[in-house]
């Protein structure tokens, strides 16, 4: 018996996104180290070049970024596969009418959130992995928008479950609401956004790419508005009630939100440039960018600072409670490590502030890797402390 199996909750659905995500932390190393001539991202063949013609730096960067995206995708998708299964008998159970009842219930979303992210990791994979895939993209494309848009309906139909049900018969406990749990719709619908907006950025049809920045732009403006309404709803209970000690990591939710809103907006701005004469500058981009970055650093301190008065570390981490919003502390260091790639190779360096890979480009990426990093040592952390068998797992509400 282990932890999560024996209390499971939809929030274990982050475990699977935060493997993902570490996913494209690796991906990240192609994407801004490996040159891609002729696509706007590296395929199976660019790396296949580089290891045949790279330093030997070069090379170890690329096998390395190779095994770090398989090993991830395969726990990312072994992890969606356990949880697909716990949900099913989770929603069986007698537990799950009280769940469903309470403010917890929105903790659904985390499912389509995480199906949207294994979907972007299977896009990985390919580009990665399989040899001529470049040639038959556009194929992909529209099956691509039909499978994100399947899943945000999916979610919506999921929030406007929670929410009617709520504005119909009442029963949210506003005193409860005292974190930012709630913005994890919103989360979920900006997954699905940034993966609509893919074939804006990466397809050479102007119908494809058309449809994807329309799809991809409304659930981009559903996401803001419920992380909206949701943080103010938390943040003014958090005022009158204090943090709830043990969803104290939903606090720096907001850090993945911004970025995967800011590369839905990148992958945006790509496409109405190539396909619709909507041409943006440099500067502009690296304004964006600085912008998205320094909401992420300052609910990275906010949120580490209250982490740190609950105690959460010593108590969830280091102490013998287990819960599993403790997976929503993976998210905040991967996103990070995510935007300040783009930040430094979409922003900087294309500014022309710094040159590629120089020093300075080498002392930011640094800080990437380490985020990184130290991640990869927290999945780790938490998959012993709720994925190893024990004989009596000690366990928190």
């Amino acid at each position: 018996m282990t932890v999560a199996s024996a209390r499971y909750s939809p929030l274990y659905f982050l475990a699977s996104l935060g493997a993902g995500g570490l996913t494209v932390t690796f991906f990240m190393w192609l994407m801004f180290w490996v040159p891609h001539p002729g696509q706007p991202v590296p395929i199976f063949e660019d790396n296949l070049a580089l290891m045949s013609t790279g330093t030997l730096l070069e090379q170890a960067l690329v096998l390395g970024a190779m095994a770090g995206i398989a090993l991830f995708a395969i726990l990312n998708i072994k992890l969606l596969i356990w949880n697909l299964r716990r949900f099913s008998a989770f929603r069986r159970s007698d537990a799950y009418a009280a769940f469903s009842e309470s403010n917890a219930g929105s903790q659904i979303l985390a499912m389509p959130l995480a199906l949207a992210m294994s979907i972007n990791v299977g896009f990985i994979l390919g580009l990665t992995f399989v040899p001529g895939l470049w040639s038959v993209v556009e194929y992909l494309f529209p099956a691509a928008l039909a499978a994100f848009l399947t899943i945000g309906l999916y979610a919506l139909r999921m929030l406007g479950g929670f929410i009617g049900k709520r504005l119909s018969n009442g029963g949210f406990s506003c005193e409860a609401n005292n974190s930012f749990a709630q913005m994890l719709p919103g989360f979920a619908l900006s997954m699905v956004a940034v993966g609509l907006a893919a074939p804006a950025a990466m397809s050479g049809n102007p119908v494809t790419a058309g449809i994807s920045i329309i799809a991809a732009s409304f659930f981009m403006v559903a996401a803001l508005i419920v992380a909206l309404v949701a943080g103010i709803l938390g943040l003014r209970s958090m005022m009158e009630n204090g943090v709830n000690a043990e969803a104290a990591p939903t606090l720096m939710v907001v850090i993945p939100l911004m970025t995967v809103i800011g590369i839905a907006m990148l992958r945006i701005n790509h496409g109405l440039h190539v396909h619709f004469e909507t041409h943006g500058s440099a500067g502009e981009t690296l304004m964006l960018l600085t912008r998205l970055l320094s909401v992420e650093i300052l609910f990275a301190l906010f949120g580490l600072m209250v982490l740190s008065r609950v105690g959460y570390v010593a108590q969830f981490l280091r102490g013998s409670g287990a819960s599993a919003g403790s997976y929503a502390l993976v998210c905040p260091g991967v996103a990070l490590s995510v935007l300040i790639h783009f930040w430094l190779n979409k922003g900087l360096v294309a500014a022309g502030l710094v040159a590629k890979f120089g020093v300075a480009y080498w002392a930011i990426s640094g800080v990437a890797i380490a985020l990184q990093l130290s991640m990869i040592l927290l999945v780790w952390m938490l998959s012993r402390r709720h994925f190893t068998p024990v004989q009596t797992p000690a366990i928190t509400a």
